[in-house]
């Protein structure tokens, strides 16, 4: 059961993902310097590795936290949701302001990518603890 948990929550993480850059996609891509087509599109749009790396590295990130989560006695939806949050608030949006501030990069790239690693992080500890 807990690898189809890690699954799910991987997938569930995608999915709010989609949504999020699909709703932010002007000013990540401003923000980021994401070159762009004639059509308004990244012209790597169309290829299929940077969608594979995620799904590979959210499975990777879900299957750690469902490991924290079972060394630490987190069981209830309410525990991993916070814990999740807090995983993604305090350890990996860090990093991100960490490499986006030595590369000079803007605070609206930070608070993108940074909003979507805390709230994915929460989704994946809510989902985990559902199970």
């Amino acid at each position: 059961m807990e690898f189809i948990s890690v699954i799910a929550a991987a997938v569930a993480a995608n999915v709010f993902g989609a949504v999020w850059y699909m709703t932010l996609a002007k000013p990540w891509m401003a923000a980021s310097g994401v070159e762009t087509g004639d059509d308004g599109r990244p012209v790597n749009a169309s290829d299929p590795v940077p969608y594979i790396v995620a799904v590979i590295c959210l499975i990777l990130v879900a299957g750690m936290m469902r490991h924290a989560f079972a060394l630490g006695g987190i069981d209830s939806a309410g525990k991993g949701l916070v814990a999740g949050l807090g995983l993604g608030l305090f350890v990996a949006t860090p990093w991100i302001v960490i490499n986006y501030t030595f590369a000079g990069r803007s605070r609206t790239l930070v608070l993108i990518d940074g909003g979507y690693a805390t709230i994915g992080c929460a989704i994946i500890g809510l989902v985990l603890t559902l199970f």
